[in-house]
């Protein structure tokens, strides 16, 4: 049976926007399980329904003004360095390590202002691919973007458990934090003109080298 035109015009949109969701939410998910990994399980959980509500408004208010944020020279750059510093704030030992080092957020206070900064900076990035598939339809984005809910809050609870069972993923995902400021670079305005910065194996090394940056830095201070 051939699906209307008018629905299949509604329909594709929407999985196109719920399957980038699933590939988007691993990044939230991330942040979110790293900063509330030290809290108690009842704190744990209200954090992590907090950060995934934060991490979808925020994707549905800067869908609004992203295009014209992201033309902005040097914001994606700044956004880049704070995601690297909450990598790395995240990254640190728990309170029961060693002493005079960092320690981790250890109050729902401080992890959603944690999650918030991250969930900003990586909001920028993200929301232009959404509202390109979404065509200006915003009740669709909104529809879509309500999908990503679940899959955060999964997500988030299922690393948590992980990281619990195996601390090296506490690096791992630190690192794909990492990872994420260094493509940022990439999508700034004001490197646009820079010749070097476009050869092919600068931007796969970049990110990967802040990836590995953040991953040091976590190893050092478990030292």
């Amino acid at each position: 049976m051939d699906i209307p035109q008018s629905l299949q015009s509604l329909v594709v949109p929407l999985l196109q926007i719920v399957l980038i969701n699933l590939v988007l939410s691993g990044d939230n998910a991330a942040v979110i399980a790293l900063a509330a990994r030290d809290l108690e399980p009842v704190l744990q959980r209200k954090v992590v329904w907090w950060g995934s509500l934060v991490a979808v408004v925020l994707r549905v208010a800067l869908t609004f003004v992203a295009a014209a944020l992201l033309r902005w020279p040097y914001l994606q750059t700044v956004g880049s360095i704070l995601l690297l510093w909450v990598a790395w704030r995240l990254v640190q030992p728990d309170s029961h390590g060693k002493k005079g080092r960092h320690a981790p957020v250890d109050s729902p206070m401080a992890a959603i202002q944690a999650i918030l900064v991250a969930d900003l900076v990586m909001s920028l990035d993200n929301v232009l691919s959404l509202a390109a598939v979404a065509e200006g339809h915003m009740g669709l984005l909104v529809i879509g973007l309500l999908t990503s809910v679940p899959l955060v809050v999964w997500g988030s609870q299922f690393l948590i458990r992980l990281m619990d069972r195996f601390p090296a993923l506490i690096l791992l995902a630190s690192g794909l934090l990492g990872h994420v400021a260094g493509r940022m670079l990439f999508t700034d305005p004001a490197w646009g003109g820079v010749t070097w910065l476009q050869v092919t194996w600068i931007r796969v090394f970049l990110p990967l080298a802040c990836a590995v940056f953040v991953v040091l830095l976590g190893l050092r201070s478990r030292l």
